[in-house]
């Protein structure tokens, strides 16, 4: 709905308009006597996200939820927030131009306003990738942006102080996605567990925790990434390994594009690449390829499925590539691509409108 900004407060929406226009105020955004129209936009599960239309001026506010809007009973403390804000302002000193600015911030709301960045200038790559649109260049864009940012923060005593998030990240990332599947898929949990552990303990760069395609805009600068509820100082396989796997899942989406979407997920590797000097590279490496499988796996059975793996033949057919590579874990990613690569129509599906074989 949208709540007209010429409409009495009361009418125009009750207690959320208050409670943003409060927000707002505080924030110094709007004064108290404006009033300001907000339009709901579409977004994640964790999190409502409006478009403000205040006098002059035009921008988001997001405010995130207590209860994650999914099928599984997930709470998570909204106190999330401020380490949302503070990801964005290290980022933003780090890449200033792939994020938005942070325009105020209320931690009484949970709230915190942001740029709004069009969607025709903006698109979501999430979009584009499944449309067709699957340029190499952006892939090593995001994978050069991801990078800079773990680069710039690594073995930083003072980013690790400011992110003290350990509790938080496992309650919406290890615990929803490695540990639900685990209580899934009982004869994998030893295998699922030492993941959590190794991850949980590896603490080496600000880690954004939900580096996926549908928060990550292809702006006319380059990649700008949304989103940074998870953030963490810890495991950068985690942020890799992510995104990776969105890519290998979207050719289950969009079958005709599967080796696109690979050639993408090489690319975005080789524009990651150049920035490990914390650690190994084939360290780094071998811990994004073991967590892939288990992210792969998680977004079958897990509290998160991936809502657009719908058909039985191709959930079947992920969850038994991901069960072989946590049973028999490889440690290059590029074994993964290729074992990808050539699984064959069980893991493509049928094409898009061609309705499954009986």
């Amino acid at each position: 709905m949208t709540m007209d900004a010429r409409a009495d407060p009361a009418a125009a929406g009750g207690e959320v308009y208050r409670e943003i226009h409060g927000a707002l105020v505080r924030m110094a955004l709007v004064s108290a006597d404006q009033l300001i129209g907000l339009i709901p936009l579409p977004g994640g599960v964790s999190s409502d996200i409006w478009r403000v239309e205040a006098p002059g001026t035009t921008f988001c506010v997001k405010r995130a939820l207590s209860r994650l809007k999914v099928a599984a009973d997930w709470r998570v403390p909204v106190g999330r927030n401020r380490y949302e804000v503070a990801w964005f302002r290290v980022a933003a000193g780090i890449v200033p131009s792939a994020v938005p600015a942070i325009l105020g911030d209320d931690p009484e709301a949970g709230a915190f306003a942001m740029a709004w960045l069009p969607p025709d200038r903006y698109p979501v790559w999430k979009t584009l990738l499944r449309d067709g649109t699957i340029d190499l260049a952006t892939a090593a864009s995001v994978g050069d942006v991801l990078g800079r940012i773990h680069a710039a923060t690594a073995d930083r005593p003072d980013i690790a102080r400011a992110f003290p998030t350990d509790d938080l990240f496992h309650a919406i990332r290890l615990e929803p996605y490695l540990e639900a599947t685990a209580r899934v898929h009982v004869d994998l949990s030893d295998r699922l567990a030492a993941l959590v552990s190794k991850t949980a303990s590896t603490r080496r760069v600000l880690v954004h925790g939900d580096f996926s395609p549908k928060n990550l805009l292809v702006g006319p600068d380059g990649p700008v990434v949304l989103d940074a509820e998870c953030a963490w100082f810890g495991d950068p396989a985690f942020d890799l390994a992510f995104v990776l796997n969105h890519l290998l899942l979207k050719g289950v989406w969009r079958p005709d594009s599967r080796d696109r979407y690979l050639d993408a997920y090489a690319a975005l590797v080789e524009g990651y690449r150049p920035h490990v000097r914390w650690e190994p590279w084939r360290d780094m490496e071998g811990r994004t390829a073991a967590l892939l499988p288990g992210l792969l796996l998680a977004r079958i059975d897990g509290k998160s499925p991936a809502e657009y793996v719908t058909d039985d033949r191709d959930r079947a057919a992920v969850r038994a590539f991901a069960r072989a590579h946590l049973a028999a874990p490889v440690t290059a990613l590029a074994d993964i691509a290729h074992n990808w690569r050539t699984a064959g129509r069980s893991i493509d599906g049928p094409p898009p409108d061609e309705p499954p074989t009986p």
